[in-house]
């Protein structure tokens, strides 16, 4: 994990009473989840939800995005696709009228690009292309559209965070893995250039590597992973999810959100 406006990783300090709903600084916070119907984000979406947070989630099928919302009470489905540039703004529009705002977006979409990895001497131009969209250009203009939005919780001392999903893929030049390291590390790079031009604003930006999970994303690139050896996306989420409240806690003039139910 890093946290571009130079805060370390141990900068988030996770509080004893945390465990207290309504003292968490989840608490009431207005979130926006991409890719929430499976594997980090549909672990994230529970998670966020178990503490108290207002959670909007956004995946391409519908059928994905109603069985969510029937089976995780609380859980608000937008279906679209993040990498298309004509749905972005339709996205942006749902998110904010389901939630009212948004205090904190996590850019989880992800494409590995090739549906197999490829060297990149084979790798087909749509598929590099695919890739970025999703992994680039969809959190690139997903946080445009929402950036009056997050800009408006830190000036209401809400507090303001981004985060992008990335990968160790994005600092380790694995062979086969060209379409997805590439635009990974193009996120990453991204992540922090946003944390410079938006330092004044109170905006904050982190770039979250999960670590190897067990999921469907995981078993496409390396099918014969031992499961055991991989994390659990629940592991994931909560570190996430406790990142995410030291970042809301230490923000700059932040102030603790009014307790209140979570809205169903």
């Amino acid at each position: 994990m890093v946290a571009f406006d130079g805060m370390a990783m141990d900068g988030f300090p996770v509080q004893a009473d945390w465990g207290n709903p309504a003292r968490d600084p989840l608490h009431g916070r207005r979130i926006a989840v991409t890719g929430g119907t499976a594997g980090l984000g549909l672990a994230l979406v529970r998670e966020l939800l178990s503490r108290g947070a207002r959670v909007a989630f956004v995946a391409r099928g519908r059928p994905g995005v109603e069985r969510v919302e029937r089976e995780v009470p609380g859980a608000r489905g937008v279906v679209g696709d993040v990498s298309s540039k004509d749905e972005i703004h339709p996205i942006a529009l749902q998110i904010l009228g389901s939630l009212g705002g948004v205090d904190v977006l996590v850019n989880n979409a992800s494409s590995l690009g090739p549906a197999h990895l490829e060297l990149l001497a084979d790798t087909q131009c749509e598929d590099f292309e695919q890739a970025l969209a999703t992994n680039v250009l969809g959190p690139f203009r997903l946080t445009k559209a929402l950036l009056g939005s997050l800009a408006g919780s830190a000036r209401e001392r809400r507090g303001a965070v981004v985060v992008n999903v990335s990968s160790d893929a994005a600092f380790n030049p694995y062979p086969r893995w060209g379409a997805y390291a590439a635009s990974k590390a193009a996120l990453h790079h991204m992540t922090g250039i946003w944390a410079e031009e938006l330092k004044a604003d109170r905006v904050r930006f982190v770039s979250f590597d999960p670590g190897d999970m067990d999921t469907d994303l995981h078993r496409a690139a390396v099918p014969d992973a031992d499961p055991v050896s991989l994390k659990r996306p629940e592991l994931a989420a909560r570190e996430l999810a406790d990142i995410l409240a030291g970042a809301l806690a230490n923000a700059p003039g932040a102030t603790q959100t009014r307790s209140e139910a979570p809205v169903r």
